[in-house]
């Protein structure tokens, strides 16, 4: 995924499916000057981690 994209997908009121490692992920916000993400799995919201980007995958 590039940068733009992972920043629409934040900015959007509808909920966009995002993967990462073959999980269900929520992005919380984007470093455009890291080119990271900071997501969580669905299911374990309090399991934040940083990723770059290009590691997330919109199926």
């Amino acid at each position: 995924m590039n940068i733009q994209r992972a920043k629409e997908i934040v900015e959007s009121p509808e909920t966009i499916e995002v993967l990462y490692n073959g999980t269900k992920i929520y992005i919380q916000n984007v470093d455009e000057k890291k080119d990271t993400a900071r997501i969580f799995p669905l299911d374990q919201p309090s399991n934040e981690t940083e990723v770059n980007v290009d590691q997330l995958i919109e199926p």
